[in-house]
């Protein structure tokens, strides 16, 4: 992966990866039939969308519209495998301070090949994500794959606070 080198050689001398990549800059990492990409014009939106409003139990009933304009404004990452897609991730980021891990998922089918770690060792490595003051996340049932990547359990939640809404999905009924 030669934009890991890079980077490396840049934060080596204290120069801001961003001031360097192109605008447009993609990335993509190969390990035989598997490729992870943050192109979004090769993502398959009805599978991301499927997945996180049926299958996820974060997001359940989630919009289209919403997934897609949440994916926009993200720096993301489809799984793939050969031309299907089989995973995503993305992290919401202001690319300079913090970013908010989230949507993370890998297809029932391909569990258990280690692809859940790789996508975690492509996303930390990513030159966008790089200096970031802080990192967060919410899981139900992962925790042992995100402390593998420096992840730590909130012991002190003194100082966090949280807005949450979570049947911001749920169909009205009609006539309330």
């Amino acid at each position: 992966m030669r934009w890991q080198n890079l980077h490396w050689v840049l934060s080596r001398y204290l120069i801001p990866i961003s001031i360097i990549l192109p605008k447009r800059f993609t990335m993509n990492c190969q390990q035989g039939q598997f490729l992870i990409t943050d192109d979004q014009s090769k993502f398959d939106m009805d599978y991301i969308f499927d997945f996180i409003s049926n299958r996820s139990y974060w997001a359940a009933g989630i919009p289209y519209e919403v997934v897609k304009r949440s994916i926009e404004g993200s720096v993301a990452f489809g799984l793939f495998e050969n031309d299907r897609q089989i995973g995503f991730a993305r992290v919401i980021t202001d690319c300079a301070t913090f970013g908010y891990l989230a949507d993370v998922f890998i297809d029932e089918t391909n569990r258990g090949k280690g692809l859940g770690k790789w996508l975690m060792e492509t996303i930390i490595a990513h030159p966008k994500l790089q200096g970031l003051r802080g990192w967060m996340l919410r899981t139900k049932d992962a925790h042992s794959l995100y402390e593998k990547y420096g992840f730590e359990r909130v012991v002190d939640t003194s100082k966090l606070m949280a807005k949450f809404n979570p049947n911001v999905y749920a169909k009205k009924e009609s006539g309330s």
